[in-house]
């Protein structure tokens, strides 16, 4: 019979945290938690407090936006391997986007209270976290900025 691999292990091999020190992937583990969740159900709501952000182990998540008159328009589509949510990490702590389950989706939730004062005990956690989420809000913002650009654009022109 095959032994449960640990929380700490997990967390260890997911591409946000692969190589951060031990004690760090502990101080994380101490937040963390497995959660699933159904197709068409809501990670998050855009205005509501950021108080967790997800690390996608298996499953599709539509990071959206609403548009008056248009509806939602997805900005980006996450996967396993992916991690939805920035806003945990920067005053005033509310999500951003909604974000919208396209299949059963398993994944890792981090208390954000509790990393975040994990991050103020541990500078160098704090700053090994905020470098790496840098990369993620760069890519959230380049995808937003394509979506704008396609849904504004004027495609009359040659």
């Amino acid at each position: 019979m095959a032994q449960p691999v640990s929380l700490t292990k997990v967390i260890a091999e997911f591409p946000l945290f692969r190589g951060l020190r031990d004690e760090h992937l502990e101080l994380i583990t101490g937040c963390a938690r497995n959660v699933r969740f159904e197709e068409g159900q809501m990670l998050l709501k855009e205005g509501e407090p950021a108080d967790t952000f997800y690390a996608i182990r298996h499953g599709r998540v539509a990071v959206e936006i609403f548009v008056p008159h248009r509806g939602a328009i997805t900005i980006q589509t996450l996967e396993a391997g992916d991690v939805l949510s920035w806003s945990w990490l920067l005053p005033p702590h509310h999500n951003q986007f909604d974000a919208r389950c396209l299949s059963l989706t398993r994944a890792l939730a981090f208390d954000a209270a509790c990393l975040r004062g994990k991050c103020e005990e541990d500078h160098e956690l704090g700053y090994e976290l905020i470098t790496r989420f840098a990369g993620i809000i760069a890519q959230r913002l380049r995808a937003t900025r394509l979506q704008l650009l396609d849904l504004y654009g004027d495609s009359g022109r040659e």
